[in-house]
Formats: C-alpha cells, sequence, structure tokens
C-alpha cells in the first residue's frame, strides 16, 4: 500500500520555496511514497522530481483557467493557464490525463473553480478533492465531499503544501497503480487521512510570492 500525497507544490510555483531535494527528504522523514507535484501552471518541477525521487512521483499540474483552478494528473505536456475551463479539461484528457477539481467550495480564495462551471463540467470531473489541509472551514471540505458522493465521483485528499513541513498533512493509503486506469481503482478502495494546517503556513506562502517579486528587475 501507498501513502500519497496528491496535492503539493515545490519551488516551481511563484508561491513555494521548496526545492526538490526537501521534498525527497520530507517524504522519507514523513513516510510519504507517492506524491502528485501540482505546481501552479507548470509541469517542470514534477518532470525533475520524477527523475530524481525513490517513490512515485505523479506529474501533475494546477492549470489556472478563465473560471478557476483545475488540477490535472498523468500529464506529458504543459497545459497553458487562462484557457477555457472546458478547453482545460480537453486538453488533460486528450493526454490520457485524470481531471480533479482542488478545494473546490472555498469560497476564501478567488481561484477556486465557479459554481456554475464545476456543475457543467461533472461528466468530464474524474475526482473532488475533499480534503484539503489548508482549506480554514471544515465545513468547505465537508461540502466537495458530499458533492463527490451525490455525483460518483472518486474523492482525494491533500496537503497542498507550499512549504516542506506540510506534506504528508492530509494523503490517502491506497495501492500500488501503474497508469491512471489502474490509480482510478486504487483510488476508489483508498482510505483518507486527513489533517489541517495551521494558519501560520499561508503566511509563508504569502512571503514566498512576494520574495520573488522583489527579486524581479
Amino acid at each position: 500500500m501507498l501513502k500519497a500525497d496528491l496535492h503539493i507544490h515545490t519551488s516551481y510555483s511563484p508561491d513555494s520555496n521548496t526545492s526538490l531535494q526537501q521534498v525527497i527528504a520530507r517524504c522519507k522523514q514523513a513516510e510519504i511514497d507517492c506524491v502528485a507535484v501540482t505546481d501552479h501552471n507548470t509541469i517542470l518541477g514534477a518532470l525533475k522530481l520524477r527523475e530524481l525521487a525513490p517513490f512515485t512521483v505523479i506529474v501533475g499540474e494546477e492549470i489556472n483557467t478563465r473560471s478557476g483552478e483545475i488540477i490535472g494528473y498523468f500529464l506529458t505536456a504543459e497545459i497553458p493557464a487562462k484557457l477555457p475551463a472546458e478547453e482545460t479539461v480537453r486538453r488533460i484528457k486528450a493526454q490520457g490525463g485524470l481531471v480533479c477539481i482542488p478545494h473546490p467550495f472555498v469560497r476564501l480564495r478567488t481561484s477556486v473553480l465557479h459554481r456554475k462551471t464545476l456543475e457543467a463540467l461533472v461528466p468530464e470531473i474524474d475526482i473532488i478533492e475533499v480534503f484539503n489541509s489548508r482549506v480554514l472551514l471544515s465545513r468547505h471540505n465537508l461540502s466537495a465531499r458530499l458533492f463527490a458522493q451525490e455525483h460518483g465521483l472518486l474523492a482525494s485528499a491533500g496537503s497542498d503544501a507550499h512549504i516542506p513541513s506540510e506534506i504528508g498533512g492530509a494523503y490517502v493509503v491506497m495501492p500500488e497503480f501503474n497508469d491512471p486506469e489502474e490509480f482510478r481503482l486504487a483510488l476508489a478502495k483508498g482510505v483518507l487521512c486527513c489533517r489541517k494546517a495551521s494558519l501560520w503556513v499561508h503566511a509563508q506562502s504569502t512571503w514566498a510570492r512576494v520574495g520573488r517579486r522583489l527579486k524581479q528587475p
């Protein structure tokens, strides 16, 4: 069985300073043996970590569409930001990837997928992130879980880690897999292990983002 954190960020995201080596070290410490690297609008960090890590790495991307964020898993090519959500989903599927909607009911984030778009995309959605460690209000995670159950969609959990210590805050204990279809079957049998992050981690992301901007010429 694997302990899979299905939503983490690295220094290839603009709001994270976590190096790939720090990801590897933290995963060993937390006994996480699978991560989905879902950096914002890039797969470069995920591809590099897959070459370095002694554990399973899912190449993902948290894509900023015109209607909010969508995660693609098992990507082979980067999907650009600011496309219509429907086009983003089409491109994920064209690669044989899986569509996951992260933190779908958090109203404190402007990046959350619009509710009308979420409803319209249900036939194309594979996975709903029903627990995100960074979600402040438990009822938002609960709403996501109920939505997944109502629509018969797979449920995932992830730390949404932007600093090393967050990795493993939420994960899924699931069977091993080799491809997207096996992943779907494994996730259906998974057990979600969930812990909320502390409030201070949000400040860390803000400082990482500000620091990047200050370094720009």
